[in-house]
């Protein structure tokens, strides 16, 4: 029996869900019990990354619950075979729920993957929405509680946790040499910040805390976008702080593995609790040692000291000391970095996650 899987994304911008997707679908199709398909928004920075796979892939409007002709065209796509149709957003499993019924094909499953921490919706759209999901997935022992916790009359055995991984991408362009094209000479630490330029992920209190070192020893690589207002405060506090010569802001990148290999450490500082932490698990699996908060899921495979530092949230004071810390040891960091792939490839490795997940595809059409 081959499976028809169809990962539907609709975010205007790539994140965390959509590389859950690429990552999953980069794997499907090279897999023969599988049919793999993209079902998107018309959203270039989107359709760009998948379209390097050269897969099958839908343009449907997905505009959430008051779309109509969303629902009807994907369930032209569900009318025959064994389908599972894998959303990443509430919004996105009501077309789902949707197209199954309207293609009245009873070989149709709906799973939902939850990338954030959350808590149930009560009103009566989404109780019954919750009822007509076939499996939900958490990425974390944190997000399923925190979610399972507050749901009523949920059925549990509807629930999962399949903890996410990361994957080195085999179309992965090559990057520059951060330290030619930066100037930054070898006795400097090249430090590195990537993700989402948010107030959420600590961006702005890990310059705080860069601000409080000795600005000759090291250099700061930010890679990543965020909101215009919030763009203009980081730059403004770098230059009203005087780190000019030590950070640097590159931007977005298509590709991190590449830069990533290049830094002696990595640094976290999320101020809200991270369902996973993807950015954790991409320096872990390039062997580099990191530094981030301890109010997430990170704690469920970050072991202070052995794989990574940890440090309180939105605290610049003790972000600067683990900083400091990893500045003055460079054996630490070795032994770290190399201990953090050590733990990633024993238990996080994305052979272990997509083994559980093709399972689950299984699973739920058989039952």
């Amino acid at each position: 029996m081959k499976i028809n899987v169809f990962h539907i994304v609709s975010n205007k911008y790539w994140g965390g869900p959509e590389e859950y997707a690429y990552e999953m679908v980069s794997r499907l199709r090279h897999d023969p019990r599988f049919y793999a398909e993209v079902v998107c928004k018309k959203n270039e920075p989107v359709l760009l990354h998948f379209r390097r796979l050269e897969i099958p892939i839908s343009i449907l409007p997905l505009k959430g619950i008051t779309d109509i002709d969303s629902p009807t065209r994907l369930a032209r796509l569900l009318r025959k075979g064994h389908n599972i149709v894998h959303v990443h957003t509430f919004r996105d499993a009501f077309a789902a729920v949707m197209a199954r019924r309207i293609s009245e094909n009873p070989n149709t499953r709906v799973m939902l993957t939850v990338h954030g921490i959350c808590q149930p919706k009560t009103n009566y759209l989404y109780r019954k929405l919750y009822r007509s999901i076939d499996k939900m997935v958490f990425v974390s022992q944190r997000a399923y509680d925190e979610w399972m916790n507050h749901a009523k009359k949920f059925d549990p055995n509807r629930a999962c946790i399949i903890r996410d991984s990361v994957i080195d991408n085999p179309l992965a362009q090559p990057a520059p040499d951060l330290r030619q094209k930066l100037n930054i000479p070898n006795d400097k630490v090249l430090i590195m910040f990537h993700g989402r330029l948010t107030a959420n992920k600590g961006a702005d209190v890990l310059l705080q805390a860069v601000a409080q070192l000795d600005k000759s020893r090291f250099h700061l690589v930010i890679i990543g976008e965020g909101r215009p207002k919030f763009m203009t405060q980081l730059k403004s506090y770098i230059v009203e702080n005087q780190l000019l010569q030590c950070v640097t802001l590159m931007g977005f990148q298509e590709d991190m593995a590449h830069f990533i290999q290049q830094c002696d450490m990595g640094v976290l500082p999320s101020v809200e609790p991270e369902a996973l932490g993807i950015v954790n698990l991409e320096y872990m699996m390039q062997g580099k040692p990191h530094i981030t908060t301890n109010n997430g899921a990170q704690t469920e495979y970050v072991a202070d000291g052995r794989n990574a530092l940890l440090v309180p949230p939105g605290d610049p004071q003790a972000l600067a000391g683990a900083i400091t810390q990893l500045l003055d040891d460079p054996a630490r960091r070795e032994h770290m970095g190399r201990q953090a792939r050590e733990d990633f490839d024993r238990s996080l490795n994305y052979d272990i996650f997509y083994d559980k997940m093709t399972t689950l595809y299984n699973d739920l059409l058989n039952n």
